[in-house]
């Protein structure tokens, strides 16, 4: 790790107000559940959710510098992995997640031992070719079985109890969610061999997950959008950040709803508008970020930070 990206981990993690920052932040988490309506709740856990991939992904884009565009095709491995030994075999989820974890690995390996090699495009192609790779292979899978809806899963369960509640997911998505942020810092922090090997698996991961979070997989849901998407979390918190593919993951998942909000406000006759207009203002959004503030929300909130703490010593005596 060099100098300045330390010195941003430290500033993260290892300052006395950040730690009381730390601190505050987990009393929110806590309390969330408890006076959350359904439906922020949901928000917060599809935010939780997206926050395992945008870590993963920052991993490889944001620190190694490498562009994926595979994303969503890790994705749909991870969830058809579910849903396919779900179906065939009625296997519980302790099974499911390590199986898809391996298969996470499997697919790193294979895809990625004749990409070592390639930089730039043709890396970005070669990833691009995994995504098609998983898209056909799901799409075999529910036509070769006529699931012309997709793969009904049912909820987890360890005995009576069966994990359906949102506060439940709330409580084991923010598990994960900060168990894939430690991992991240400490490759981060580690030998770059090391956290080679973990690159691609978190992805896998947060596709089974996805899985049994909606009881349903579809290929539809894992268009190139959605990698798109993904790589818009990274660059909008802040490229080569951690706190930014947090910040950038829940940029993006509460964006559509906040533009529906708005859309309230028009008149009737632009109703129809608001699924164009999503689309329209996401990229617009994108393009403002790259051209205007490369270091994202990170970037902004540095920049913030940094002006008043002029503003302070300004007023200081």
């Amino acid at each position: 790790m060099d100098k300045q990206s330390y010195a941003q981990e430290l500033a993260l993690f290892g300052t006395r107000r950040a730690r009381v920052r730390l601190a505050v932040s987990l009393v929110a988490l806590g309390v969330l559940p408890l006076v959350a309506t359904p439906f922020l709740l949901d928000l917060a856990n599809q935010v939780l959710l997206a926050s395992i991939g945008a870590l993963a992904l920052m991993l490889l884009t944001g620190f190694a510098g490498l562009i994926s565009l595979g994303t969503a095709g890790l994705l749909a491995a991870g969830a058809y992995t579910v849903g396919a030994m779900f179906r065939e075999f009625g296997a519980p989820f302790w099974v499911t997640l390590p199986a898809s974890a391996i298969l996470g690995a499997f697919l790193g390996l294979v895809f990625g031992l004749p990409s070592m090699r390639l930089r730039g495009l043709y890396l970005a192609i070669s990833t691009l070719g995994l995504h098609f790779v998983m898209i056909y292979l799901g799409g075999e899978y529910e036509a070769r079985e006529a699931l012309s809806t997709g793969v009904m899963i049912d909820p987890p369960s360890i005995g009576s109890f069966s994990l359906t509640s949102g506060r439940a997911w709330y409580v084991v998505l923010l598990g994960f969610a900060a168990l894939a942020l430690l991992i991240s810092v400490n490759l981060k922090r580690s030998r770059t061999g090391r956290a080679w090997r973990a690159l691609r698996e978190r992805d896998v991961v947060a596709g089974a997950l996805f899985a049994y979070f909606r009881n349903f997989v579809s290929i539809d849901a894992f268009s190139l959008y959605l990698t798109v998407q993904y790589v818009a979390m990274i660059i909008i918190g802040g490229m080569g950040s951690i706190a930014g593919a947090l910040l950038g993951a829940a940029f993006v998942i509460l964006f559509p709803y906040a533009i529906e909000a708005i859309a309230a406000y028009l008149p009737a006759r632009f109703s129809n508008a608001v699924f164009a207009l999503d689309y329209a203002a996401f990229g617009v959004v994108m393009i403002l970020f790259l051209l205007l503030e490369p270091g994202g929300l990170v970037g902004i909130g540095r920049r913030v930070t940094n002006a008043l703490a002029a503003l302070r010593a300004r007023a200081a005596p």
